[in-house]
């Protein structure tokens, strides 16, 4: 290793120690517990360059040293390989997944599968509209004078409306019903959805009345924003990394202002690509002591639906939990993607 190659691997040496102990890291452990082929002494003279740099610093005066912001980002830069999941691990998550029954039992799951597996705070965003499209509209009699109505999308959306009439509707009145909707609605975007069912009264006369009143409805549910709708679980995760109550109450102050999430979920674009955000490059005054992971989710080779992730302190495991994160990410994609 030349000089700089192996203050790197001194670096990843602190890291490693201190995300294990929360402890202060000196030379002498390091020389004990890395095989760096080199002395203390040497170790010493790396860590006080990594010091003058900013990569490190001594919290105490005669103890070792702990990783800064910036040399916890250096070191997710130059991370070689992301540790996988193991095969165990991977059946574990695919097991658990495929066992939900709707969206929103995927997305429940996600989070506490996330937040399991890293031991950390876990949110996943609801997917997008701009790729859903209708793929069924189902209309069902509850009395003759009250209708519900069953959206479901192809990317696992159910949302259900009761309706109630003016009129009395006739089982032959209400197939036709169900038929008009379907041919307006089904494998049309969300986005012109409304418009499509705005148009209706206009083809339907004897029916004008309850298509008009059954159309107000869906149109609502249609302009409705479900990729606002977040998921979070694992928040008690964050007592237990010992954060201070003061640090504490503004993490899960900022958790619960669910703009300053869906920001931090806006850039995870890629499901291909995960974001790591540590300190005070997260927007939100209250996470900089914490970082957040995150990446899209969605059909491989294609935009993503929504996104996901963890946030907890500085001090995580970032291999192991990268590799969490791009997992679960992974098969929530396939799941939603394929329904």
């Amino acid at each position: 290793m030349n000089a700089e190659e192996r203050r790197i691997a001194v670096l990843r040496a602190i890291v490693a120690d201190f995300v294990a102990t929360n402890e202060p890291v000196g030379s002498k452990g390091i020389v004990d517990r890395h095989n760096l082929g080199v002395s203390s002494a040497t170790v010493r003279n790396d860590m006080a360059a990594l010091e003058d740099e900013g990569y490190i610093i001594q919290p105490h005066t005669s103890a070792g040293r702990i990783p800064t912001d910036k040399g916890y980002r250096l070191f997710v830069d130059r991370l070689s390989q992301v540790k996988p999941l193991s095969a165990a691990e991977r059946k574990a998550i695919a097991t658990f997944l495929d066992g939900a029954v709707d969206l929103d039992d995927v997305l429940r799951r996600s989070v506490r599968l996330l937040a399991q597996l890293t031991r950390q705070v876990a949110v996943v965003q609801y997917p997008t509209l701009t790729r859903s499209t209708v793929r069924h509209l189902e209309v069902v009699s509850l009395t003759p004078a009250r209708l519900m109505l069953v959206l479901i999308t192809d990317t696992g959306r159910v949302d259900q409306r009761v309706v109630d009439l003016g009129d009395v509707l006739s089982d032959d009145d209400v197939a036709r019903l169900r038929t008009m909707l379907n041919q307006a609605l089904v494998g049309k975007p969300l986005t012109t959805a409304a418009a499509a069912v705005a148009s209706l009264p206009e083809e339907a006369a004897d029916l004008r009345t309850v298509v008009s009143t059954v159309s107000a409805v869906l149109v609502e549910a249609l302009v409705e924003h479900p990729e606002e709708r977040l998921v979070l679980g694992g928040t008690a995760n964050l007592a237990r990394q010992g954060a201070d109550a003061a640090s504490l109450r503004g993490v899960l102050e900022a958790l619960e202002e669910q703009v300053v999430v869906l920001r931090l979920l806006a850039a995870s674009s890629d499901p291909a690509q995960v974001t790591v955000r540590i300190g005070e490059e997260n927007e939100a005054e209250d996470l900089f002591a914490t970082s957040t992971i995150s990446i899209g989710y969605g059909p491989v080779s294609a935009p993503a639906l929504g996104g996901m992730g963890v946030v907890g302190p500085t001090r995580m495991d970032y291999p192991s939990t990268i590799a969490a994160v791009r997992a679960v990410a992974r098969y929530v994609g396939e799941i939603v993607g394929g329904r």
